[in-house]
């Protein structure tokens, strides 16, 4: 069965959209609360590249620009250029194309470095 090219990033918005209003009303610095762990951090104890995303989500929602600067700085920095992916796909798709980033070689290989350095760098600073 064929879909339309806009059905699967309207269906990332709708499902992220989703997910902001409920973190919008559940604070991830109180207990207690229905979000997930990151099974990194359970697991090892230590803080991948994302942990602390959550809290800068809710942050950035709530005002809290500084907080959210704490919370996780690389994710911060790098939310613009996710949502503009995302503004990128939804566009495409409402046009009727198909749009798939592929990043060259050298780009993966950036953003996986720039991951692990940043995983490094916030472990060994805590």
């Amino acid at each position: 069965m064929l879909r339309h090219p806009a059905a699967a990033p309207l269906a990332v918005l709708v499902a992220g959209t989703a997910g902001a209003a409920w973190l919008y009303v559940t604070d991830p610095h109180e207990p207690g609360h229905f979000l997930p762990r990151c099974p990194f951090h359970y697991l090892t104890g230590l803080l991948c590249p994302a942990c602390g995303g959550t809290r800068m989500v809710y942050d950035l929602m709530h005002g809290q620009l500084a907080a959210a600067w704490l919370d996780n700085r690389a994710l911060l920095l790098a939310a613009p250029f996710a949502l503009a992916l995302l503004a990128r796909w939804i566009v495409a798709g409402l046009r009727g194309r198909r749009w798939r980033p592929e990043p060259s070689p050298r780009v993966q290989g950036l953003v996986v470095t720039a991951a692990v350095l940043w995983t490094v760098l916030r472990n060994v600073r805590s």
